[in-house]
This record gives C-alpha cells, sequence and structure tokens, in this order.
C-alpha cells in the first residue's frame, strides 16, 4: 500500500533512514540505523559545553566597560557624594533598588573602591556659570593631581571634578570636590601618598 511504511525518496519500502524500524517477522527489532548514533556522539561534547557555558552565565558578573569620568560624571546632587569627606574613598554611581536612585556609596580604599576624594576647592561668589566653573575645578584639581602624583602618565592615575550643580549653587554650594581614580579599575588601596 502506498504510503506504508514509506521512507525518504529513493528508499526502499519498510526503511526509514536514521531511525529504527518496526520488529520484522521474528518479533526482534532491527538495528537503529548506524548514520544517527556517529551524528549524536559528534554533537554531544559541543552542545554539553554549550550547556555549562550557558549554566554559568547568570553567576558571573558582566563586563564593566570603563565610565568616561568627566566632570559631569558626578555632581553634587548625586545621592551619597555629599558623605564623602577628604581622603574616602568611593564607588562609581550606581541604580540602587532600595533607595530607588543612583547613588555613590562610602567604600574602603582597599575593598573595591573606584575613586578617592583628595581636595576640596572653593569657587568664589557670583552668578551661576557652569563653563567657568568647570574650567577653574580642572585648573585646580589638576595642580593639586600634580603635586601629589605628578602627571597621568608617571602615575597612572586620573582625576575628575565633582561641580555643583545650577541647584546646589543657587543654595550657596561653592565646593568643588577632586577625585582621582585608577583608570584600569579598582584603586586597590589608597592612593593619597604619605606625608613627606
Amino acid at each position: 500500500m502506498v504510503g506504508e511504511n514509506a521512507g525518504p525518496a529513493g528508499a526502499a519500502p519498510g526503511t526509514a533512514t536514521g531511525a529504527a524500524s518496526a520488529p520484522d517477522a521474528t518479533g526482534a527489532a532491527p538495528a537503529p540505523d548506524a548514520t544517527a548514533a556517529p551524528g549524536w556522539r559528534r554533537l554531544r561534547w559541543p552542545l554539553l559545553g554549550l550547556a555549562v557555558v550557558l549554566a554559568l552565565l547568570p553567576a558571573t558578573e558582566p563586563l564593566r566597560a570603563a565610565p568616561v569620568k568627566g566632570d559631569t560624571f558626578i555632581d553634587a546632587q548625586t545621592a551619597g557624594i555629599l558623605d564623602i569627606e577628604g581622603g574616602e574613598c568611593f564607588s562609581d554611581p550606581g541604580y540602587l533598588a532600595r533607595a530607588g536612585e543612583v547613588v555613590v556609596l562610602y567604600r574602603s580604599c582597599d575593598d573595591g573602591a573606584y575613586n578617592q576624594s583628595y581636595a576640596f576647592l572653593h569657587a568664589s561668589d557670583g552668578p551661576w556659570n557652569r563653563p567657568a566653573l568647570a574650567a577653574f575645578a580642572w585648573a585646580g584639581c589638576e595642580r593639586d593631581f600634580q603635586a601629589r602624583w605628578g602627571s597621568r602618565e608617571e602615575s597612572g592615575l586620573d582625576f575628575y571634578p565633582i561641580l555643583p550643580t545650577e541647584e546646589t549653587w543657587a543654595n550657596g554650594d561653592r565646593d568643588v570636590m577632586c577625585a582621582v581614580h585608577n583608570p584600569q579599575g579598582a584603586l586597590g588601596g589608597s592612593k593619597l601618598p604619605l606625608a613627606r
């Protein structure tokens, strides 16, 4: 009958490539097609390796792109920054679910901190002028950075200023914080030079 035990085109009736056929007249099941087993054996190890990699992905931390640390990276309205004092280390800004906002957190300099406060500058009173404030902050932080560590190239470190915002300026904030960081990652300890 047409369709009964039909295999792929060109196959003899009663055969099916890649699968075991029905038992023969003696009741013994024929061996599976020899082409099915080697294919599975070839795929078994790559598939097992892929399963292991996929199982480990959620447990690993995503690769962290190095942030650009300029005068807009953190400002006076970033939650937690006003709690940081001179010489203290802190995290990069990140969303904290329990706070419901982006915050910076105090961290021990030896315990995964990415930034350290090293100086404060006090800007003169006057109307809000962000470009002038940024120029003042960069120049002042650079002078202090060079006095402590020399050049960026020699030290392997970099710096950025943390500025008041227009709102905090209107409330009398005139302080700029200077922060040092390691462009390659965590600080690995305090970067403030010992007093000589």
